[in-house]
């Protein structure tokens, strides 16, 4: 069972975006010092549902200042990047920290991104195969032109090469190059990657069942695209979810309840599509309400008792945990430290 904090760089009601990355750091820099195994960053633009737009500037951050833990993106919105640029970036943090980044990627929404960015809706529609492709050859081959409809250049050499770590460590899935992970919410993206066999990152609004059925889909797909078994069987997904941590039944869930929705109804409220398309918000305390009934929200004992069984129901033994739920600074540092002294060892 691997443990890792989820990291939103959350702006709450009469916060600055300045004190939501202080908090970020914090939680990381905790994360390593309570024994967690990961770090995981988010990445988003124009809102304060997180206050992040580049992740993997975060983890480069974080790398330098941490020594044993993984640091990952979930996610870069590839839509938003040039895969050519985002694989440059991957290789240069996978290279200086030793092996320690994993890149994960994703679709993101029909945000006003789009248009700030100039991918535009099609990038978001119909172009995330082909910048995946094209950033996946940047990470394993020695020279890469780009032959799409989308990417159209010369053939260039990769430098640096990503499989060029001095020590010989490997990435997470013992690759020599970074861990690649894609946020998965549709059928047709589990399916794009288990094609190329790369785990999923699976989202905290899901439930158990519903990850089981993504992660039977992954192993249908990954086994039809010709991958050995051991390759199947042995994909390291991770599931997103939230933890809070406190001795009282109810204790925990009352700190969320009390907090995340007013964090959620500002955030998602922010969010603007990009062709004016309708769209309806989640109820922040239901959807509240929900994420505690699902994760590891209450005593050590619940919260380890949840974690393993998603990991017995789904097979997913990667996680991925919102701590920063109280908005506050010292609450959230309290909180990891709570995950690594007291539910880890109830996990061993």
């Amino acid at each position: 069972m691997r443990i890792g904090t989820f990291v939103l760089a959350a702006q709450f009601p009469g916060q600055g975006p300045g004190e939501a990355l202080h908090r970020a750091v914090r939680s990381a820099e905790a994360a390593e010092e309570s024994g967690l195994d990961s770090v995981w960053l988010a990445e988003h633009h124009f809102v304060p549902y997180g206050v992040c737009p580049s992740a993997t500037t975060l983890a480069a951050l974080l790398l330098g200042r941490t020594r044993r833990i993984r640091v990952g993106t979930a996610v870069s919105v590839l839509p938003n990047h040039h895969p050519v640029a985002l694989g440059e970036q991957a290789a240069l943090l996978h290279l200086t920290s030793g092996g320690r980044f994993s890149l994960g990627v994703g679709r993101g929404g029909p945000w006003v991104d789009l248009e700030v960015f100039g991918g535009g809706l099609d990038a978001y529609e119909n172009g995330f195969p082909e910048a995946l492709e094209l950033l996946l050859d940047w990470l394993r081959e020695p020279r890469v032109a780009g032959r799409g409809e989308r990417f159209g250049f010369r053939e260039v050499a990769v430098v640096p090469r990503a499989d060029e770590l001095l020590d010989g460590a490997a990435g997470a899935a013992g690759t020599s190059g970074p861990e690649v992970i894609v946020a998965c919410t549709s059928p047709k993206s589990v399916r794009l990657a288990a094609g190329r066999a790369l785990p999923m990152l699976l989202g905290m609004h899901c439930g158990d069942a519903e990850k089981a059925e993504m992660v039977a889909l992954w192993r249908t797909a990954a086994r039809e695209a010709g991958h050995p078994p051991e390759v199947v069987e042995g994909a390291a997904h991770v599931s997103a979810g939230v933890a809070q941590i406190a001795d009282g039944p109810g204790d925990a869930t009352e700190t969320l309840v009390k907090t995340m929705p007013g964090w959620l109804r500002q955030g998602l409220d922010a969010h603007v599509t990009v062709d004016a398309r309708h769209r309806v918000m989640r109820d922040p305390v239901a959807y509240t309400e929900l994420l505690c009934a699902l994760h590891p929200v209450g005593p050590p004992q619940l919260a380890a008792d949840r974690l393993a069984a998603t990991a017995e129901r789904t097979g997913i033994t990667r996680f991925a945990l919102l701590v920063e739920g109280s908005g506050d600074l010292a609450a959230t540092e309290e909180n990891v430290r709570r995950l690594g002294a007291d539910v880890l060892p109830l996990l061993t």
